[in-house]
């Protein structure tokens, strides 16, 4: 049956078309103001189309507009809403006034989902949520910024969860044409489609985007016509499938990804990787410069290595995607031959310790083919150091080119509008614009306590309200009894402490920690003077049974008739569930398994609307706890044994419960007021929110990392790329060269020195056919650990003295400014003006 395809828009009257463009533009999902309208048209319809403007506009009925249209007041609010998201369009930026002279920097953000609004679900949890908070700060900051993806027809799995408390999968089909989605055209009016080469055959993909206030999202979609079954469902689901189809995901994401956007007529500068799934994309721009202009695999590498990004997520090992090499070279050798590397050559791109390493991981590759890496915390920085140190052999652990840009939070997506009208009287609306101004946040002491509390209570009452009506539609759904559906209204108390937890449902994020002891639990839930109450939220991966079996045992502890009241999980854990929750909870619980969570961003939520954190010191926490902000489960042990750290762990949250947390929460003055409470309140708004947000976190990536490799980029394409072929032709000769140096020092070393003075090094340097301009020639010097080995090391430059026979001399002072037992040695480095940081690849001599 031959089907032809049409779209029926709907018809609005003209008084009322801004809404078409506001409904297309996620702008309105972090301005209450534009759901306002939205809700003012009929709030019923808003939650059918499950708060998704575009499906709403197209389910309401003419007479709603032409009410609307007739209404004065509401035209009047249309006007002021749509004046301000055009004003938000066109005002002078951050980025525009920061940075005059770089205005030609494009950024392209490369992700395996987005988390932008309930409306669009093509993410599964944290990676997703950030990539979408990254691209509403590039918006807000005007950062010449464009995201790439995938189009996922099924999005992720919708949670359904049977009578026993199993989690069982869904996955709905998304239609794009109720999406605030558009197909991306030509200047002739056709899709814009590009294809990638898999096992010989061509597969097309078309592009789609998402407009996220300033900045477009470009979405790849392979579903079509055109397309063989098989390949059509590329862009099926997220994060579904088996290992061969997440290589053709990957690979449709990372050269399909690069190809849209030059048949997009973008020509980014610097390529951002968040997470190592798109780490194809490295490769499909050397192809690129090998096939197109004329370049070698290694005058190619340097321009792509200067211009790359990459942030790892996974502080794990296993956690990194690994593919099987067979599966690699099924669908990628061809790409090996046409960028000129052997099997063995390309296949080592993707080792850890080329050679031996039996998986190609697409962290290392993107590792190995970036210049400006990172974690996303100071912790998991030093972690990623010590799991990837293997690349740069003979570099000390502290100088792994890994850094760390912690992560944030979009402010204003994630603060209630109940409180963000009271932060917009005491601390002015600059908080929006300026989240990252600490002085701003100075003035939460200016909001009296009894005004914040009241609209706390009020967002919690709000939660409450939710989670009663998701759980009697879950009873109703599974043909519970009249009674269960009514107690399923009377779940929870407004006035009673509550604990949120909700997260993916991996067994290292321990959500059953709390059950660890069930009687004192219970014990300290159901006290009859100072009671508590939890409310659980998440999902497990399809294929993690292990994380599906503890979203049943909470359940079954939700069932217990002691419990029913105090303990509630909360099903299809989404955006709109995140927002009740952080919004109104009293406590947010985090409790992995130290160091296993990279940096974690649900607390911070939580935290800007109010809520005190108690966790145990991992991810962000580890750098964020004070005791006047919340409450530490341990001291940031790392325990050899699970189940002692289980116990250990268990035990120290149920006494911080008992002993410090609900005796504060209900510790109430003569105006029934928590004062201790509301002081930790305002001391964790005010110390957290204006650091772990997305404005400094994007302002950090482009400072320290963007300009940085725009402008190296700028400098090693002039002349046709002429400097990126003279630093590989460097590289070579200094790779050539290298074995054949050698250091000696040469100083007496008192075996005591007092702090501030100091003592001469010099040092000889046999350079064999290098020149003291090859190289950099250092002292590293640091305190001593009990195998001497120098740790915290500093490293500090020595001066070319002459050269003598072959041999260069280099001198310094080492200076003396802490106590202990100190040591140093000296090192010989690859120097170029145009290199990033010499440690790729690692080439290091050390006395010997």
């Amino acid at each position: 049956m031959k089907v032809r395809q049409f779209h029926v828009v709907p018809r609005l009257p003209q008084l009322l078309r801004p809404l078409e463009i506001l409904a297309k533009n996620l702008w309105f999902s972090w301005n209450w103001e534009a759901v306002r309208l939205f809700l003012r048209l009929d709030p019923v319809t808003w939650e059918k189309a499950y708060q998704n403007p575009v499906a709403m506009l197209g389910m309401l009925p003419p007479e709603t507009f032409e009410e609307a249209a007739n209404d004065d007041s509401f035209v009047a609010e249309l006007e002021r809403v749509y004046e301000n998201f055009s004003k938000y369009l066109s005002a002078p930026t951050w980025f525009q006034e920061a940075f005059p002279d770089d205005q030609k920097l494009q950024v392209a953000y490369f992700s395996m989902e987005y988390g932008l609004d309930e409306g669009l679900p093509i993410y599964s949890g944290g990676l997703g949520i950030l990539s979408g908070d990254h691209l509403k700060s590039s918006s807000d900051l005007g950062i010449p910024l464009v995201g790439v993806g995938l189009l996922y027809q099924k999005g992720y799995l919708r949670q359904v969860l049977n009578l026993d408390g199993w989690q069982q999968e869904v996955y709905p089909d998304n239609d794009w044409y109720s999406m605030p989605v558009t197909l991306e055209r030509d200047a002739a009016g056709n899709p814009v489609k590009v294809f990638v080469d898999l096992l010989g055959q061509p597969v097309y993909a078309q592009v789609w985007r998402v407009q996220v206030g300033r900045t477009p999202l470009y979405l790849l979609d392979t579903n079509l016509p055109e397309n063989p079954p098989e390949h059509r469902h590329i862009t099926d689901q997220l994060y579904g499938g088996d290992r061969d189809m997440r290589i053709r995901q990957e690979i449709v994401l990372g050269v399909g990804g690069v190809r849209a956007l030059a048949a997009l007529g973008l020509h980014p500068t610097v390529y951002h990787m968040n997470e190592g799934h798109s780490a194809f994309l490295a490769l499909e721009r050397i192809r690129n410069l090998v096939t197109r202009y004329g370049f070698s695999y290694k005058e190619a590498r340097e321009l792509v290595w200067a211009t790359n990004v990459f942030t790892t997520h996974t502080p794990v090992p296993a956690g990194n995607e690994h593919f099987d090499p067979e599966l690699v070279r099924k669908y990628l050798e061809p790409m090996a031959r046409e960028i000129g590397l052997s099997w063995e050559e390309f296949l080592a791109l993707g080792q850890e310790i080329p050679g031996s390493s039996p998986t190609y991981c697409m962290t290392v590759l993107a590792l190995r083919l970036s210049a400006f890496c990172n974690g996303v915390s100071k912790l998991h920085g030093k972690v990623s150091r010590n799991m990837w140190k293997n690349i740069w052999p003979g570099l000390p652990e502290p100088e792994i080119p890994i850094g760390s840009i912690t992560n944030g939070i979009h402010t204003r997506s994630w603060i209630s509008h109940d409180l963000a009208n009271l932060f917009d009287r005491y601390l002015g609306p600059k908080f929006v614009e300026e989240p990252a101004d600490q002085r701003i946040w100075e003035r939460v002491d200016l909001i009296p306590d009894g005004e914040l509390w009241r609209t706390h209570e009020i967002r919690k009452e709000r939660l409450i309200g939710f989670v009663r009506r998701r759980l009697r539609d879950y009873f109703r759904r599974q043909g519970a009894s009249l009674r269960a559906i009514q107690e399923a209204e009377e779940v929870l108390n407004p006035d009673v402490l509550t604990i949120g937890f909700a997260r993916r449902f991996a067994a290292y994020k321990r959500a059953d920690l709390i059950f660890k002891d069930p009687e004192r639990l219970i014990k300290i839930l159901t006290d009859p003077e100072r009671p508590a109450q939890i409310i659980f939220a998440g999902k497990a991966h399809p294929q993690d049974t292990q994380g599906k079996e503890i979203i049943r045992k909470i359940i079954r502890y939700a069932r217990d008739p002691r419990l029913r009241n105090h303990v509630v999980f909360v099903e299809d854990y989404d955006i709109a569930v995140a927002r009740y929750l952080v919004q109104g909870v009293d406590v947010w619980l985090n409790n992995p398994r130290r160091p296993l969570e990279a940096s974690g961003t649900s607390g911070m939520k939580a935290a800007a609307n109010g809520a005190l954190n108690v966790s145990v010191l991992d991810g962000w926490w580890d750098e964020a706890y004070r005791p006047e902000v919340g409450w530490a489960i341990g001291s940031g042990e790392v325990y050899d044994n699970p189940e002692e750290q289980d116990y250990v762990e268990s035990q120290l949250l149920y006494n911080l419960l008992e002993n410090e947390i609900i005796p504060l929460y209900y510790e109430r003055d003569k105006s029934d007021l928590p004062r201790g409470w509301i002081k930790m309140m305002k001391a964790s708004i005010k110390s957290l929110a204006g650091y772990f947000n997305t404005h400094r976190m994007v302002r950090e990536y482009t400072e320290r990392f963007y300009l940085g490799a725009h402008r190296t980029g700028e400098k090693l394409s002039q002349d046709n790329g002429a400097p990126a072929k003279e630093l590989a032709a460097w590289r070579d000769k200094v790779a050539a060269a290298w074995p054949q140096v050698r250091i000696q020092a040469d100083g007496e070393v008192p075996e005591e020195v007092h702090t501030g003075d100091g003592f001469p090094v010099k040092a000889y340097v046999t350079l064999g056919d290098l020149t003291p301009d090859d190289v950099t020639v250092q002292v590293v010097i640091g305190p001593l650990d009990s195998d001497f080995n120098i740790v915290e090391p500093h490293t500090q430059d020595m001066e070319f003295v002459e050269q003598k026979d072959g041999t260069a001399i280099y001198a310094t002072e080492v200076q003396c400014t802490h106590s202990g037992r100190v040591g140093y040695a000296v090192r010989v480095l690859p120097h170029h003006e145009n290199l990033v940081h010499p440690y790729t690849p690692p080439l290091v001599t050390w006395e010997e």
